[in-house]
């Protein structure tokens, strides 16, 4: 197993002692995921800040980008109080038209950055309520990475910059995704309609030999990590996969592979959406 240390210098992971390709299955610590953090903060602001608050983003429909400001500064305010307080329940977002007049660059940074305070603050191993499955501190430093890294994308997307990351960060994205939403299927009515009859689809970055596993049974579907025979395979670099995978960009867009049956392929990424 290769070990990542998060290099903010950089901007990218060093991996140690990977047999192999750097792509590799692996976590990174909690305060890697702050400083990873805090570097996508000050993206997302720097992106904002060339583009007018009422333009469309077409990656998020509906929306503009006045509108994923609003939401990812609120989110990061949410998450700072959930983390502060170590909360056992959900505490509902604040909104108001008080913080719509309120959204700038300037404003995502301050919230972004007493999150990330926050978070640097708190014991990762600390128990509290998550949406996902794993009930601690340490899920919201790597949800919070992850939120800003794809939304700022839909920034990059909306400014007509194609969109980068780290491949160590794009892959942790994908695990990060995928080992989320089996939980998510419990409450989300597309999510339900993800069953089958023992199909299996794969998600493989370019070079790894092992992949994520999705297996559609007859009760829903499963997540894992294994190989073997798949009825349909999408392959890619990182960041494409990911784009991909969270349904920016589609399977013709970007330079994924996609292998077998391509039904198999449409009918995960128009019923995956759980946001």
């Amino acid at each position: 197993m290769a070990s990542r240390h998060y290099d903010g210098a950089r901007g990218d992971f060093n991996v140690d002692d990977a047999p192999g390709d750097e792509h590799l299955e692996g976590t990174v610590d909690h305060v890697e995921f702050c400083r990873a953090l805090e570097i996508e903060v000050a993206r997302f602001a720097s992106v904002l800040s060339t583009l007018p608050m009422d333009q469309k983003v077409a990656t998020c429909p509906g929306w503009s980008v006045g509108d994923l400001a609003e939401h990812l500064g609120v989110i990061h305010r949410w998450a700072e109080e959930l983390v502060r307080l170590r909360s056992p329940v959900r505490i509902a977002r604040e909104t108001s038209v008080e913080i719509r007049d309120a959204v700038s660059p300037e404003w995502i940074r301050e919230g972004g950055m007493k999150l990330v305070a926050t978070l640097l603050a708190a014991d990762p191993d600390d128990e509290m309520w998550a949406w996902g499955r794993d009930q601690h501190v340490r899920f919201w430093s790597r949800r919070q990475l992850h939120e800003t890294l794809v939304h700022r994308m839909d920034l990059e997307f909306a400014a007509e910059v194609i969109p980068q990351a780290e491949p160590a960060i794009a892959i942790d994205a994908i695990d990060e995704f995928l080992s989320n939403i089996e939980k998510s299927g419990n409450y989300s009515p597309e999510l339900a309609l993800l069953y089958g009859r023992g199909e299996r689809l794969a998600f493989r970055v370019n070079n790894s030999e092992t992949p994520w596993s999705i297996t559609f049974g007859e009760g829903g579907f499963s997540v894992s990590k294994t190989d073997g025979n798949f009825n349909a395979e999408l392959v890619g670099s990182p960041v494409d996969l990911l784009l991909v995978i969270l349904r920016r960009r589609r399977v013709d867009q970007g330079n994924v592979e996609e292998i077998g049956d391509r039904q198999l392929v449409d009918f995960w990424l128009a019923h995956s959406d759980f946001d």
